[in-house]
């Protein structure tokens, strides 16, 4: 790691003429340093830890003993052997060495590269972070390429006149003149032959060092990179003793073993693994009476696969049990009290899907130890959304359930979508795009005065992204719109914007953590040419697009026209829970009231900060800023104190209802309680009708 850094902190120093021979002579160390690496973090943590206690005295002891201490409390992972009873398909993951398994002792005996270095997380995590910021820098060289041949045609372009006028000059014969004129066409030539020859080393140079820069980083992701069924250490036996408890009979098969996962990502992944596991086995699977009756084999299925799609990890859990009914699912989401019996007609599979996320939402009858424990599906979305990640459920009655969930390989470069909006160009994810879409006029349709198009048979709300950030309508006649569609787990949109410029690779940089939660925008990073590029927050984009839609403060894209709206009383919801959320603005604004909602307290704060409301309606439990925290914030603002706030709590907690009165909360409803009368009755008691 140190030779690492001293080897970038010396390229650094380095002028652009002397950065060939210094690239050509350090290829071995990074190669050498790479191999180091990798070898040392292919083995588990407890091996590593072993090496680096050792005391030097053990440097006496035979050869071979401590390579053998290692090979004995680490089991090898081979890639051919697959586990007993678990049928494998390998992915391949393009440009990404695959993962070695750990070397046995002859083998580190013979290359002499024993030793064993612990390194720090967090120190990975910067070199990986700089080989990043590498790969992206060295798309500069290929700026500075095309500039070198554009002064080649340059000088080309000034020779033919030099040769005309020389022409027309040896008719009048004057002799020192067109030795002049000569002179100057030789030494021209000799330039352009000289730039020739430089265009054509700096461009074999270009190739080099991009060839070199993506081999360091694929070595230093790889080095991070451990087989997926690392974590996967007793699953099978549990299966096997929950099978045995239950009286059921299951097959569980892994596909993709060897699917190279981050390992910081595959550690979180095991309590939602679990969970799914155990839920779909409790839940999903049939007794073998239940599943020959229904014309099934006696033995169930449940599949684990992780692959690599499109520089993503996703990973699925899949079985083939009785699946989730809509129509119980739907009871059970009424007899909870989340949603009126008429609203829950109205969802769609994928709204109902969603509750299953809620905290603490369960379908079982009883709590068992195997799952209806208290703990939801909740963690499984939660790990998704800490990663930059999303989940998704599909199921089907009486044929099963298929959870799926898309993870990123890693977080210090994001592939994404450069898009050019009012002549400035900003980055959205490219795995949060649906669909990129040119159209034209003609294929925008007004429904209740918003414009909308027809994709996979839906209409998707439009609006333009200017109108979103507040920009200058666009002056220009196109007769085609560029939509950009992304979606989140409820809501699909389609972000007009003036240009999609292209995909890019860039190297996340966070923001400055004074600015806050900066409204639809998540991060920042530097383009090729050194300009800085704002990083759009997916989510945050379209909860933005849907409060314009939803509030009627439109314009026609194209016209810059914008409507005319009364003026309506504000209700801000802060909820960490997209689902409920979602419920909760549903009733508001039925009921005629304007509603924006925030994601955690800190958004919830900047929002309150940015634009007025007439009530604030806060959840509890929260992440970076709990609803008692923001309410104690809200009422020690001279601005806001009168502001009346509500807390709705999803948990029936009696310590919590006093700390809310206590901070200042105006009233406090808990889930028990809680429906759509008993909430609208609150909020007019609070601020009156709409």
């Amino acid at each position: 790691l140190l030779k690492g850094n001293d080897f970038f902190a010396s390229l650094a120093r380095l002028e652009v003429s002397e950065l060939i021979a210094a690239l050509e002579k350090g290829t071995d160390e990074i190669q050498s340093l790479s191999n180091q690496l990798r070898k040392l973090l292919s083995l588990p943590p407890e091996a590593r830890q072993e090496t680096g206690a050792t005391k030097p005295a053990a440097a006496e002891t035979k050869p071979g003993a401590a390579d053998s201490a290692i090979s004995a409390s680490t089991p090898a992972v081979s890639p051919d052997v697959p586990a007993a009873g678990a049928s494998i398909a390998e992915d391949s993951c393009p440009g990404l060495p695959a993962v070695q398994p750990v070397s046995r002792p002859g083998a580190v005996q013979d290359k002499g590269e024993g030793g064993l270095v612990r390194v720090r997380s967090e120190n990975m995590n910067r070199l990986m972070a700089l080989a990043g910021e590498f790969l992206v820098q060295t798309q500069s060289v290929k700026t500075v390429y095309q500039s070198l041949l554009g002064l080649k045609r340059d000088i080309v372009e000034l020779e033919k006149p030099l040769r005309l006028f020389s022409e027309d000059q040896m008719k009048n014969e004057d002799g020192e003149g067109n030795a002049n004129i000569g002179e100057t066409i030789t030494r021209v030539a000799y330039f352009e032959q000289t730039v020739s020859q430089e265009v054509i080393r700096f461009e074999r140079f270009s190739r080099r060092l991009e060839h070199l820069a993506h081999r360091l980083y694929n070595e230093v992701i790889s080095s991070r990179m451990v087989p997926f069924s690392d974590g996967l250490h007793g699953f099978s036996r549990m299966v096997r003793d929950l099978a045995r408890e239950t009286g059921k009979q299951i097959r569980f098969e892994i596909a993709g073993n060897t699917t190279p996962v981050d390992r910081d990502i595959l550690e979180k992944l095991e309590a939602p693994l679990s969970h799914l596991i155990r839920n779909a086995i409790d839940h999903g699977m049939e007794t073998p009476h239940e599943r020959i009756a229904a014309g099934k084999p006696a033995e169930g299925t449940i599949t684990l696969e992780a692959r690599h799609i499109a520089g993503m990890l996703n990973i699925s859990l899949s079985d083939d049990g009785r699946g989730i009914n809509p129509e119980d699912l739907r009871g059970k989401v009424v007899e909870k009290g989340f949603v009126t019996s008429e609203m829950a007609g109205s969802l769609s599979r994928a709204e109902l899907f969603e509750f299953l996320f809620l905290p603490g939402f369960s379908t079982a009858r009883g709590v068992t130890e195997i799952s209806g424990r208290g703990v939801g599906l909740d963690v499984v979305f939660n790990m998704a959304h800490e990663v930059g990640g999303t989940v998704r459920v599909d199921s089907e009655s009486g044929r099963g359930s298929r959870f799926q969930l898309q993870l990123p390989l890693t977080l210090s470069v994001l592939r994404t979508l450069l898009l050019s909006i009012d002549g400035e160009p900003y980055a959205l994810p490219l795995s949060r795009i649906d669909r990129v879409l040119s159209l034209s006029h003609t294929d925008i349709r007004e429904i209740e005065d918003r414009q909308y198009c027809t994709l996979d048979g839906e209409n998707v709300g439009i609006l333009s992204a200017r109108q979103l950030f507040q920009l200058p309508p666009d002056s220009r006649s196109e007769d085609r719109l560029n939509v950009v569609v992304i979606s989140d787990r409820l809501n699909r949109y389609g972000l007009v914007v003036d240009d999609v410029i292209g995909e890019e690779n860039l190297v996340v940089r966070p923001l400055d953590s004074r600015l806050g939660k900066v409204p639809n925008v998540s991060a920042g990073a530097i383009l090729d040419d050194g300009s800085p590029v704002v990083i759009f927050d997916a989510d945050d984009l379209v909860r933005s697009i849907h409060q314009l839609l939803t509030a009627g403060k439109l314009q026609k894209v194209g016209k810059g026209i914008p409507a005319v709206t009364a003026a309506k009383k504000r209700v801000l919801i802060v909820d960490d829970s997209l689902t409920v959320r979602e419920v909760e603005r549903r009733l508001l604004e039925t009921a005629g009231y304007e509603v924006l909602t925030a994601v955690d307290g800190v958004d919830g704060w900047n929002t309150l900060t940015a634009q007025s409301f007439d009530l604030l309606i806060s959840d509890v439990d929260m992440p970076r800023m709990n609803g008692i925290d923001l309410v104690r914030t809200v009422k020690a603002d001279p601005l806001l104190k009168e502001m009346p706030v509500m807390i709705v709590s999803y948990k029936d907690r009696e310590e919590d209802r006093l700390r809310g009165l206590e901070a200042g909360a105006n009233y406090y409803l808990t889930k028990g309680s809680f429906h759509d009368e008993s909430l609208l009755t609150a909020v007019r008691d609070l601020i009156g009708e709409p």
